[in-house]
Parts: structure tokens; sequence; C-alpha cells
């Protein structure tokens, strides 16, 4: 029995034998302490847990899902859109989501030909990449890097790749490197995806993660809209990574291929799920400010305690990561089975967001202090 065409064409696992070094340590009753996972450690907090148990003893929320999302949740994203960005939408411009995932893994069905191109950021979210070979396109990478704020230059993209564009993926705040977008490159974006009629994905669900200034959003530009999605997710800003909850707001005729995709793929979000979630955007503000402040706290340690360690680290400025340099000589993989090996802590080789990681490891910031001042003192012992 042979798997498709497109299920042969997607990536290799590459943390294939960094995984399985990790199952053979513990197997051994080494303890090993897992910075790679940016999964929040913290529970869903009491509040939403509330709302959740309220809507699922409700009759109506039993049955399928019907539409692109309850009435309840959709106003409460136009709501929420217009009290965090200042940006009015429209109900027919907005899509509910299985998590942002669903969405960023579709888009590609309802938009890319065989051949037709997607630009997709390096280091990036892995799922850009799938999305893009399951939909029968071609990945064309732009790196990020450190000389330019881990912003892709879009002048140095050929015009013949352009015209054969599809999708453009942004992601900002951006895993894994902690950058924000301005208003500037928004802009500037944006004049190319009308000049070329491509479709500017913006991935956001880190908007709300932020140590200084709250990031803006691609939709607060002017004249855009029609060439722009957001995916905006419940996960990290409230914990609720388990409860699969999520939506894209943008122009009318790309929420409308996308949501062709998910009417024949899928039966939509859980209503309970949605209720809830609409409430959470409407009465949670204290909870995501906690959040934040937490991460804050996790980050300005845990880039300090490398710093003391002579890291060349990035300075974070949101999300749940810290980006780091590896150290001259080594490769991510080879410096992350390394560490592993001699300081029993998994970090995230950047060569598994594309190429240009392959000079960087991630730690995540989804642990509590006294495990990660643990993991910063066995970096100490670490033969570099």
């Amino acid at each position: 029995m042979e798997f498709s065409d497109r299920v042969k064409s997607l990536p290799p696992y590459i943390f294939v034998e960094l995984s399985k070094k990790k199952k053979q340590a513990i197997k051994e009753g080494r303890k090993i302490i897992d910075l790679g996972i940016g999964d929040p450690d913290k529970p869903t907090p009491e509040k939403i847990l509330n709302f959740i148990k309220e809507a699922t003893v409700k009759p109506e929320n039993h049955q399928y899902p019907i539409g692109r999302g309850s009435k309840i949740f959709i106003n409460s994203i136009i709501e929420w859109m217009k009290k965090r960005f200042n940006v009015t939408v429209e109900e027919n411009e907005i899509l509910v989501l299985i998590g942002a995932k669903d969405g960023i893994t579709h888009l590609p069905l309802a938009f890319v030909n065989p051949g037709d191109i997607v630009l997709i950021p390096d280091p990036g979210y892995p799922g850009y990449v799938s999305g893009t070979l399951l939909a029968g396109g071609k990945p064309y990478f732009m790196p990020l890097l450190k000389e330019n704020n881990f912003l892709p230059d879009l002048k140095s993209i050929p015009e013949e790749i352009y015209k054969k564009t599809k999708i453009m993926w942004l992601n900002y705040p951006n895993n894994p490197t902690s950058a924000i977008a301005t208003y500037e490159f928004y802009n500037e974006a944006i004049k190319y995806a009308k000049k070329y009629n491509f479709i500017i994905a913006q991935d956001a669900p880190y908007c709300d993660i932020y140590f200084e200034k709250p990031p803006i959003s691609i939709l607060e530009i002017k004249d855009g809209r029609d060439n722009v999605i957001e995916f905006f997710s419940l996960s990290k800003t409230y914990n609720m990574t388990g409860w699969r909850v999520g939506y894209a707001v943008g122009g009318e005729k790309i929420i409308d291929g996308l949501a062709t995709v998910k009417e024949n793929m899928d039966s939509g979000t859980v209503s309970a799920i949605q209720e809830a979630a609409a409430n959470t955007l409407k009465y949670c503000d204290k909870e995501v400010e906690e959040i934040r402040q937490l991460y804050k706290k996790r980050a300005i340690m845990c880039y300090n305690g490398l710093k003391n360690l002579d890291y060349n680290v990035i300075e974070p400025k949101a999300t749940l990561y810290i980006w780091s340099e590896v150290p001259k000589g080594f490769s991510s993989m080879q410096f992350a089975t390394k560490v592993l090996d001699e300081c029993d802590v998994v970090l995230t080789p950047g060569i598994g967001f594309g190429p240009s990681g392959d000079k960087y490891f991630r730690i995540s910031l989804t642990v509590d202090d006294d495990i990660m001042n643990t993991a910063i003192e066995r970096l100490k012992k670490l033969k570099k």
C-alpha cells in the first residue's frame, strides 16, 4: 500500500533522533527538563472553565455547529477587534476555526493550484510548509535575518517569483524569533500583495503575549483587507491549547474560500466552546494580563541567565520563546544533542524551523521559575 504523492512530499520529522535520545534518557531514569514544548504549563483559568461548564449543559449546544460561527462568538470577535485594534469588521469577514492551525493548513487548498508559489518565512512554523505541499504548491523561503530585525526583505524577492505567488505567510509576533512587525513593514507587504494580486496570511496567535508596546494588526492598514487574512487563537493567550478554538478575520472573498474548504472537511467548532470563547474575549482581560506578566517575568529571567553564560541571545519582545545563537562550531542539532547528553535539558534546534534557523536554538518559557533556574544551572557545566 502506497502513500499518496502529497504525503510523500512532506518533509521528514527532523527531530526524530533527538526525540529517541530524550525517550531513552527518561527510560534510564534521568531527570530531563524539557524546554522544547510551546504548550502553556498553567491550567485554563477557572473563570473560563466555568464558562465552558455552563455552556456544555445547554441542549442547544449539543447539536452540529451551524454556519461559519455562532452568533455570540462572531459578535464578541467584532467587539474584541474594535477594542484591541480599533478595527471594524463585518460578520462576513470572520470565520471560526478549530484552532488557528485548522485555518493555516487549509487555506492553501482554497487558493493554491499545483505549481503555484507560497512565500514562507524561514525560520517559520512548519504548518506553512505542510499546508503548501498538501495543496501541491511550491514553497519559496524568505530568510528572517537578525540584521533585518527578523523581517523578510521583500525587495529581494524576484519579480518572477511574485508573479507566481498566491500566498505570503507572515507571523508576528514571531515564533521562533519573538520579533514584532512594524506598521511600515505591513504597509510595504500590502503594496506587493496588491501589485501582484496575492494573499497575505498573517498568523497572530501571540498578539497579546507581548512585553512592552502592544503589537498592531495588519488589518489596521487601510485599504488592505481584500488581500489579507489574519489568524487568531485563544490557545496561548488564555492557556486554552487543548480546547481548540480560534478564528480568522479578513477579506470577504478570502474568508469565503477558506470557509468552502472547511465546510467540506469538518462540521465546525464545538458550539459550547464557541460560547465559552465568546465570554472569554469579553470578560477575561484580567486573566490575559496575568498570563502576559508571567511570560514577561520568565523571559527576563531566562534572557539574563543565558547572557550571564555568554550566549548571544536575542532580546525577547513577545511570545513564549527565547531565541539564541548556538555557540560557534556547532549546528543547531549538534548543540541540542550535546545539551541533552551533558545537561539533561531539551532545547529546540533552530533547523526545525528552516535552514536560516540553523545558527539558533529556541527555549520555551512554559516551565516554572525553579525549573528554568535549574536548567540554566545545568547549562553552566556544558563543555563548549
